[in-house]
């Protein structure tokens, strides 16, 4: 399924969404201008390495503990949400990002969009590494944050409509859809794939993981602001 629009209504002009869809777009650009030897190391540099982190974080109580040897090993956990792997992975979670995030800026406000969105691309990147914690392959992409504004646009407007490309064998049509309906699928989809993926054996491709954690952050996010919401129109 393939969202084109939603019907929720845009409270604020959503300036810190378009400006993290051109960074995103922009980042990526440059990684398409890198020759494949410093391409390797930019992703391997910025984006989050498993193991990396683990390793610092066990290192801590250890004598020689180095604290930017940590650092480097944790700045990836924000840099890595600027990266992506292809045109298809960038145009993908900037589609779901033109569409829920305005909204979710909208009710948060500016600032606080921007902190909460990082801070759930973060947290996503936690919940992968949670699953495999010496994994030596690195994990880019904004899917995770994205997952968050997913999670809190789930609680917060429930029954906007989202009109939904759906592929059914060589045809395709256009069906609305309550966003409690599709963002709902779409969870229970990357539950399977996470179950799917554990039943198979080779290189993991998805963090599924960062995507189911980042989801449920931003439910906890959305709960929150709504319950702000509610507070504040109360008479």
């Amino acid at each position: 399924m393939i969202p084109i629009r939603d019907t929720a209504p845009r409270y604020r002009f959503p300036i810190i969404n378009i400006g993290l869809i051109l960074l995103n777009v922009y980042i990526f650009i440059q990684q398409l201008t890198l020759p494949p030897e410093q391409l390797y190391c930019f992703i391997y540099t910025y984006g989050t390495v498993p193991a990396n982190l683990t390793g610092s974080l066990l290192s801590i109580l250890e004598p020689g503990f180095s604290f930017s040897t940590f650092l480097a090993a944790a700045v990836p956990l924000v840099t890595a949400n600027f990266l992506h792997g292809g045109w298809l992975h960038l145009i993908g979670n900037m589609l779901y990002l033109w569409i829920f995030g305005d909204n979710i800026e909208g009710t948060l406000g500016h600032l606080k969009y921007l902190l909460l969105y990082l801070f759930m691309g973060v947290a996503s990147q936690l919940f992968h590494i949670f699953s495999d914690p010496f994994s030596t392959t690195p994990l880019v992409g904004a899917s995770g944050a994205i997952a968050g504004v997913l999670g809190a646009y789930f609680i917060l407007f429930p029954y906007a409509r989202i009109l939904t490309l759906v592929p059914i064998g060589f045809f395709i049509t256009f069906v609305q859809m309550p966003a409690v309906i599709f963002l709902g699928f779409w969870f229970i989809l990357q539950l399977l794939n996470t179950w799917m993926q554990g039943a198979a054996i080779g290189v993991q491709a998805v963090a599924w993981w960062a995507h189911i954690g980042g989801f449920i952050v931003g439910l906890g996010i959305g709960v929150l602001a709504k319950k702000r919401l509610v507070t504040k129109y109360r008479y």
